[in-house]
């Protein structure tokens, strides 16, 4: 007996483009700062945005990511660290038509602005400027910015992300520097570092040889991430919190 069941047909349904958009974070200057695009075609043309773009169509949403952080960053692999963060739907978040956007966040030790596409430039610009509104971003992208960095404070709880800030090999006070730019606080150095010292999540590096060793005392010791088990929780002032005189 012959299907009855009338042939699926796409073009009845509406159309629904699919894009990545990236939180870059990186540090200038003892701040927290992000990578941000200035858009050189409208919708918003002149206004700073997330670097993403849209899906092709051979790859996936991870695939998609890392080619959009590597255009505007140069960095690929162990350089950096990328994850997913959530998606966003809103009909009208994008004017051209319906865009469905799944947003990724990444941390980075060096990041080299590149721009590209249809961005007129790119900069580094202070976290600070986006969340009081010092800077204005396209389409809904301060909302996921927003959410980006709280995802970024509540994992340096309890994950070792931190030292993705860092060279491969850091000193202790350097980490330290990361968690107060993050968290906008001051941390007491000495219970920062007996929390790096006690956790197994970071290794000490082996001392260097003394003909290494230059003049003027001996080096400060260096250290890496081994692994992703839990920190303990630290003594710092509420994260929303600037620091005094800033």
């Amino acid at each position: 007996m012959p299907n009855s069941e009338p042939a699926y047909d796409p073009r009845a349904f509406p159309a629904v483009a699919a894009t990545v958009d990236i939180v870059v974070f990186t540090i200038r200057s003892g701040k927290l700062h992000m990578l941000l695009i200035e858009r050189g075609q409208e919708p918003f043309r002149g206004r700073w945005a997330l670097p993403g773009g849209f899906v092709r169509p051979d790859e996936d949403l991870d695939g998609a990511a890392a080619r959009e952080l590597e255009e505007e960053t140069g960095l690929t692999g162990d350089a950096r660290f990328l994850e997913q963060l959530a998606s966003y739907g809103r009909p009208d978040r994008d004017p051209r038509m319906r865009v469905v956007t799944v947003a990724y966040w990444a941390v980075c030790a060096e990041v080299e602005p590149r721009g590209g596409g249809d961005a007129a430039s790119a900069a580094l610009l202070p976290v600070a400027a986006i969340e009081d509104g010092s800077v204005q971003l396209a389409f809904d992208h301060r909302e996921i910015a927003g959410d980006a960095l709280e995802r970024l404070r509540s994992k340096l709880e309890y994950t070792a992300v931190a030292a993705k800030f860092c060279p491969p090999e850091f000193t202790i006070s350097e980490l330290r520097r990361v968690y107060e730019a993050v968290w906008d606080t001051r941390l007491d150095p000495g219970n920062f570092q007996r929390m790096v010292r006690q956790n197994g999540t970071f290794r000490q590096a082996p001392p260097p040889r003394r003909a290494d060793v230059t003049r003027g005392g001996r080096p400060a010791s260096l250290w890496s991430a081994v692994s992703d088990s839990p920190l303990p929780r630290l003594d710092h002032a509420p994260r929303r919190s600037r620091r005094q005189g800033s």
